[in-house]
Parts: C-alpha cells; structure tokens; sequence
C-alpha cells in the first residue's frame, strides 16, 4: 500500500473561465442538485443573470475600454462561486472516476 499526497493551483482559474461552458456547468450543476429555485428565483432567471455578470464586464485603463471575453471578475463573489462549480464538474468528470475503492479524494 502506498499513500501518496499531493496539491495542485490553477493559475488565473477565476480570470480564465470559459464563459459558455461555464454558463453550461452552472445548469448542470443546479439541474443535478435538483435546484428548481433559488432563493425563490427560477434557475431559468439565475442562468439569465449569470450570462450578464459573466458577460458584461468592463473596465478602463488610462483612456481605453475594455470588455472581459473570458473569465469573470477578479474579486466578485459570483466568480469565486462560478470557479467552484467549474472544478466540481473536472473533478467529477476527471477524477471521481479515477477513485479506487480504497481511495479518498479530498478538496
């Protein structure tokens, strides 16, 4: 038997999020846990509001404006939540099923 313990970064996960596919594991990631509402507002209306955030974020450096086509805002807390659900699709995707019966995985 072996243990072996290791860590790992992602460097700039939360400013180099794919933003469609993001948007596409967030729906995954509500239908999954069977969230119908959230809060009292309709994951049709959560999606809605996730494309915007995500979407529409801008910013001005010296005289120039500038529009974020990937990731999502540096210190949002939507991007911290949206980074989290990200990894929690890679890990299910990548790792659970990589897992002996034996094993633990951990995050």
């Amino acid at each position: 038997p072996t243990t072996l313990f290791c860590t790992a970064d992602i460097t700039n996960l939360y400013t180099m999020l794919p933003q469609d596919e993001s948007l596409k594991i967030l729906k995954e990631f509500l239908l999954e846990h069977h969230y119908e509402k959230v809060q009292g507002i309709p994951i049709g209306i959560i999606l809605q509001l996730a494309d915007l955030v995500l979407k529409e974020t801008a910013f001005v450096d010296g005289n120039k404006f500038y529009r974020q086509i990937i990731g999502g805002a540096m210190g949002s807390p939507f991007t911290l939540t949206l980074a989290n659900i990200f990894m929690w699709k890679w890990e299910k995707d990548a790792i659970c099923g990589a897992i002996g019966p034996h094993e633990i995985y951990g995050r």
